[in-house]
């Protein structure tokens, strides 16, 4: 049966589903989404949000590379701020507040118009393997067999080269209010069966996380008058890099309420009852996105803690009360939240309650995203220890990638660590292991400055157009792009600005007064001096910006250049040094144990991990820089 065979088949439309199968599908692959409600297409099951710090990077990423998360964010937003302005370029981190249905809506509509992508609405119950005989290719040479289908739970068999796991928190999914536990993988939706089973049977190692979400309110029955709103930009910027999006309009506030020692102490009457502290839950919960219960026993003297409430839409009385996650019996939640300010006659939709699902240790994958034990077989979002949209649909992008690059003969797509967000969270996972739900901050990266979020276009989709998800269109807008960034750059070198008519706006921005002339260049690269701020003083910049039709962000490109060239000159310069151990290969099946100058402990690592270069040994916890340099004497010089 022709029809039930496909190139890739994508478990779970999530959003690293989502961007999988888009991704495949637009590559050239003919894929099916196997998803267990299309409803619910890459549902905001927790908060109704787009980026954040360091999130906000992997969507501009996602989009360089030609995802589609930036593009279906600005379609759907209801709010745009851009988070950590006061602070340098390297920290600026863009968010976004989505209409929730339509966010799911938009990216059904995408899926649903994508040539060679096939959705079947069905639970996958069963992976089908086969074994690798002797001559059979493999990709790495520990893979002893290749995945070869999917069964459902309605007994349909697919066919399949490739299979790309994301779960989320559906596998064998168990959710906890108080004493009260039900299966299921997020409120109103059954729990997925089987195919943990079905992994720990051909070798995989699983584990338990845990992940909560917090009530839902009625906004007809909050008191917004005497609560601090929280507005969006004055002036929104957007995700997408592509012109077919536009900023958000009429956009929609937060607002800021506080616990209280009487909230708390409510809170506290229920500890004996929640299942995060009698030994119920199991599972591994996120130490950077708690529970307010987790809150007042890490906190326990403070007497308040900020919460936000979030719309979740244009067209609903729903809010989201961010920060306030809780697996507590629904009474005590009920109590406690009446006791905040602005919410006392408040009607909750539905009270908070945690989920406990199975992952997989990441240690078991590639780089690409394939796992070692299976051929063919790749993993993406929370299966691998994950927490959040944004790192799930970054990581079902380069599964997808990947994926099809194997089916054509092409080497995968490995994004570095000073490449890409996205490099330095696979590289982590790969490298480094989870023991909580992993998210992305800005400090795990080495390389912030050149990290940045205004840059993830040219660092990035060069790549998505060589790849095939640029079209050329949108690399033509790149290219132009760029050489109007290089245009505003060598401009400023040449322009030569008198003391004169600069020094009445240096001293308004807090400068000192120039004493003679000097290029436009050394002016900008001065604390509080912006082209936005100096163009009323020099009409000759404020026509040439007009004249060649450069748009914010090629202004704002030019801007973070000039004034951080140093900082950007020095990271690429430790970075290029570093790549020395990038280039610096270990065979796959070498045998480590057999290095008696290594100590034990980096033996049993690398024998565990096997990484696939020195770069990423040197990284690995519990190898030392004397077993570096012991591979170096084997393997380097």
């Amino acid at each position: 049966m022709k029809k039930l065979e496909y190139d890739i088949i994508v478990i779970g439309g999530g959003h690293a589903g989502c961007e999988a199968a888009s991704a495949a599908a637009r590559l050239g692959s003919r894929t099916l989404l196997l998803t267990m409600d299309m409803t619910k297409t890459a549902n905001m099951s927790c908060n109704p949000a787009i980026g954040g710090v360091a999130k906000g990077q992997i969507v501009r990423e996602i989009d360089a590379l030609g995802g589609q998360t930036g593009r279906i964010t600005d379609l759907t937003a209801i709010q745009f701020r851009m988070l950590n302005r006061s602070k340098g370029a390297a920290m600026w981190s863009p968010r976004a507040q989505c209409d929730k249905s339509r966010f799911s809506e938009e990216w059904r509509h995408t899926l649903e118009n994508t040539d060679n992508l096939y959705i079947w609405q069905d639970a996958a119950t069963d992976l089908i393997f086969e074994d690798l005989k002797e001559g059979d290719e493999r990709n790495f040479s520990e893979q002893t067999r290749r995945v070869v289908g999917v069964r459902t739970r309605m007994g349909v068999e697919f066919a399949a080269r490739k299979v790309i796991l994301t779960a989320g928190t559906f596998l064998e999914g168990m959710m906890h209010c108080g004493a009260a536990h039900a299966e299921g993988g997020r409120a109103g939706d059954a729990a997925s069966h089987g195919i943990t089973a079905s992994l720990e049977a051909v070798g995989f190692r699983s584990g338990r996380m845990k992940t909560g979400t917090p009530s839902r309110l009625d906004a007809r029955t909050i008191d917004f008058s005497i609560l601090e709103p929280q507005p969006g930009d004055e002036d929104p910027a957007k995700f997408s890099f592509s012109k077919q999006t536009r900023p958000v309009e009429n956009q929609m506030p937060c607002y800021l309420v506080y616990t209280s020692k009487e909230v708390h102490d409510i809170l506290r009457t229920g500890f004996d009852r929640s299942p995060l502290f009698n030994g119920t839950i199991h599972g591994i919960g996120p130490r950077y996105c708690p529970s307010i219960e987790d809150k007042l026993r890490t906190f326990a003297d403070k007497d308040q803690h900020q919460l936000f409430l979030e719309p979740e839409g244009r067209s609903t009385n729903e809010y989201y009360l961010n920060g306030f996650s809780s697996s507590l019996p629904w009474e005590v939640q009920w109590e406690a939240i009446h006791k905040i300010r602005g919410l006392e006659n408040l009607h909750i939709f539905r009270p908070g309650y945690a989920i406990e699902y199975d992952y997989f240790p990441p240690t078991q994958l590639h780089h690409s995203l394939e796992t070692r034990p299976v051929s063919g077989l790749y993993f993406a979002g929370q299966v691998n220890g994950t927490t959040g949209y944004e790192e799930a649909a970054a990581q079902g992008l380069m599964a997808a990638i990947n994926a099809h690059q194997s089916l054509v003969g092409k080497e995968p797509v490995i994004l570095q660590r000073d490449e890409a967000y996205i490099g330095v969270l696979i590289d982590d996972l790969v490298t480094k292991g989870v023991d909580e739900p992993y998210r992305m901050f800005t400090s795990r990266a080495e390389y912030r400055i050149l990290l940045r979020q205004d840059n993830a276009d040219i660092r990035l989709t060069p790549i998505g157009h060589r790849i095939g998800l640029i079209s050329e269109e949108r690399y033509a807008d790149f290219v132009r792009k760029n050489e109007q960034v290089e245009k505003l750059i060598a401009y400023t070198r040449k322009y030569s600005v008198k003391a004169d008519e600069i020094n009445d706006y240096l001293v308004s921005v807090g400068n000192d007064p120039l004493t003679q002339g000097r290029k436009l260049y050394d002016v900008l690269r001065r604390n509080n001096v912006t082209f936005s701020s100096i163009q009323e003083a020099l009409p000759r910049l404020k026509k040439f910006i007009a004249t060649e039709e450069m748009d914010r962000e090629v202004v704002e490109e030019a801007e973070i250049q000039i004034k951080y060239r140093g900082y950007i000159e020095r990271e690429k310069f430790i970075a290029e040094k570093l790549h020395r151990l990038e280039n610096i290969r270990i065979p796959d099946d070498f045998d480590y144990m057999s290095m008696n100058a290594l100590t034990i402990e980096a033996r049993q690592k690398l024998s565990r991990i096997r990484p696939q270069t020195i770069g990423q040994a040197s990284r690995i916890s519990g190898v030392s820089p004397a077993d570096v340099n012991v591979l170096l004497i084997r393997f380097g010089r």
